[in-house]
């Protein structure tokens, strides 16, 4: 017959240096946390660029209003700017007469109606 030894004895050796504990793996995001944390960035972004741009916009606000009366002139048939201008200045330059009356009626042509009504610069008025 066969015979089984044990042996009671077991020795465990001390290491020789403090074991550390195992690094944790880096923190990975799946393809909804980067959605979420990517719409959470783009939200507190908005809402700065809101709350800076709200306080621009009211900067106006505090402005005085010009109350400043201008000559009337309805266009007649036959009549253009230039006509309108050499008729209201005409010891002035005329090209620049026009220009004044274009940007004050900020007009997109210098094309004019009859029956349009325009204003005249103040410099203008008699």
């Amino acid at each position: 017959m066969s015979t089984i030894g044990f042996n009671d004895t077991v020795r465990f050796s001390a290491p020789s240096r403090p074991v550390r504990a195992a690094r944790p793996e880096p923190m990975r995001l799946n393809r909804r946390g980067r959605i979420f944390f990517g719409t959470v960035t783009a939200l507190a972004l908005m809402a700065g660029a809101y709350f800076l741009g709200l306080g621009a916009s009211q900067a106006g606000a505090d402005s005085t209003v010009s109350t400043t009366s201008f000559q009337k002139v309805t266009v007649m048939p036959g009549d253009t700017l230039w006509s309108i201008a050499t008729a209201v200045a005409p010891n002035v330059d005329t090209q620049h007469v026009i220009a004044e009356i274009v940007s004050l009626n900020q007009l997109d042509t210098a094309t004019v109606q009859p029956g349009q009504r325009l204003a005249i610069p103040a410099a203008y008025s008699d």
